[in-house]
């Protein structure tokens, strides 16, 4: 490998869970994106030492040529870098337990970014990612940020007021998903076999047209499947193995979704923002979300990297590669080699979706270069959606002005409005609860 033409990453979030998938897949992809150094960046120096423990073990064995850092100061984690990969989740999963379970306490839908619950974590959010930012741009002015850090419209929100001319591109992974379970039921070998058109806020979207490389519609024989069985995979034995129950769930119950509009094919997510009732019904609010995360994904991965330390080798690996992982790689390719891939990114709209605020945050797709996305038009979208889309955008934008201002009113308004709240008076009782549990993380509310 010719380091001159290879990349230094910092991963931001190295103590993540996901942390040694994005590694995986750096290293399968070392042919089609080189790289000389990689640096993990974490203010939790007990997580971070046991992933980046292993991490280490991995390339050594694999591609021991790469140079390996993991630190806690951002100098050293930020200096002559080319990209930051961003994962950072601001009082870990103990407070996304709190998030989740204050609403549920008063029968409100507690669920990690939407609702009561994603403004509580944006607003911890926003703080962290900003702070990398200005890290980066001190020791790394040249370098590009990948953010995946969730809530991620609020915190994109957030970036796009404060910091507005940051080399920053906000992503998700869950429309990725999806798309690789449509192509499964289309018969396709990969998503990147179809080209989409979806348009929404994150966590927030419709697909209204999906075609194959050959421009045969993909729309019929999709949605004929999602109306029996959402997106779960289970009929054509090819659900992912590690899936737990309460995704699987989340992936049967798109069908309700869909049949509210059988034009469009949805996210998931609107199952907590549409069918609330159901959704808090369906979640043990002593035992949720956060906390299966906890017992399961986080314990499964920590334990094999303990496995890799203990053993010294990660030859016989049970990680593995994901979704989160390939979309970053194919994201900075595009950036570093100018390849006009087209991708979906959380962009500033400026027009693309008709009859929506200019400086909404939307997820949309765009052709990626060199010089960053250029976000494709959209146009006129129906007014189920449009409605749906500006009540949701109201919520998001209060919030940061909340965050901006300092102002309880603003997020009092924030949580009033969201389609997961039924009353302003039980809003304000959820957000003083909020504040109480966020004391050390958000501003001082006035």
């Amino acid at each position: 490998m010719n380091k001159k033409n290879a990349f230094s990453i910092s991963i931001a979030g190295g103590g993540s869970t996901y942390t040694p998938e994005i590694i995986l897949m750096l290293l399968e992809n070392l042919n089609r994106f080189p790289i000389r150094k990689i640096i993990f960046y974490d203010n939790d120096y007990e997580r971070q030492k046991l992933v980046a423990d292993a991490c280490e073990i991995i390339l050594r064995e694999r591609a021991p040529e790469i140079e390996f850092l993991s630190t806690t100061n951002p100098k050293d984690g930020f200096t002559d870098i080319d990209f930051v990969m961003a994962h950072i989740r601001v009082g870990k999963y103990e407070m996304r337990e709190k998030d989740e379970k204050i609403p549920l306490e008063h029968g409100i839908v507690g669920q990690e970014t939407c609702g009561p619950s994603g403004i509580a974590y944006g607003l911890r959010s926003i703080t962290g990612v900003v702070e990398l930012i200005d890290y980066m741009e001190e020791y790394s002015p040249n370098a590009w940020m990948l953010n995946y850090s969730n809530p991620a419209s609020i915190v994109a929100e957030g970036v796009r007021v404060l910091r507005p001319d940051s080399k920053v591109l906000n992503i998700c992974d869950m429309p990725i998903d999806i798309e690789e379970r449509m192509a499964v039921i289309a018969g396709l070998e990969s998503r990147k076999d179809m080209t989409v058109r979806y348009y929404g806020l994150n966590h927030f979207g419709w697909w209204d047209d999906i075609r194959d490389k050959d421009g045969n519609d993909l729309m019929p024989v999709i949605k004929k499947y999602v109306l029996e069985n959402g997106y779960n995979l289970e009929p054509l034995n090819k659900e992912v193995r590690l899936n737990d129950p309460d995704w699987l769930d989340t992936y049967r119950f798109a069908k309700e979704v869909y049949r509210l509009d059988t034009e469009t094919l949805p996210t998931t997510y609107f199952k907590y923002y549409l069918f609330s009732d159901y959704a808090v019904k369906h979640t043990d609010k002593n035992y949720t979300r956060a906390n299966q995360v906890m017992d399961g994904r986080e314990k499964r991965v920590f334990d094999e990297c303990s496995t890799i330390v203990e053993k010294n080798t990660a030859k016989e690996t049970n990680l593995e590669i994901g979704v989160h992982a390939s979309y970053i790689v194919d994201l900075a390719r595009a950036l570093a080699f100018n390849t006009h891939e087209r991708m979906l990114l959380i962009v500033e709209n400026k027009g693309a979706i008709c009859g929506v605020d200019p400086t909404a945050m939307v997820e949309i797709p765009c052709i990626v270069g060199a010089n960053g996305p250029e976000p494709l038009s959209i146009g006129e979208i129906p007014t189920f959606q449009r409605g749906l889309i500006q009540q949701q955008l109201a919520v998001e934008k209060l919030a940061v002005e909340a965050y901006v201002e300092e102002s309880y009113q603003k997020l009092w308004q924030a949580l009033t409005l969201s389609r997961t709240m039924g009353d302003a008076d039980l809003a304000k009782v959820i957000l003083d609860e909020l504040i109480e549990a966020n004391i050390d993380y958000w501003p001082n509310l006035k």
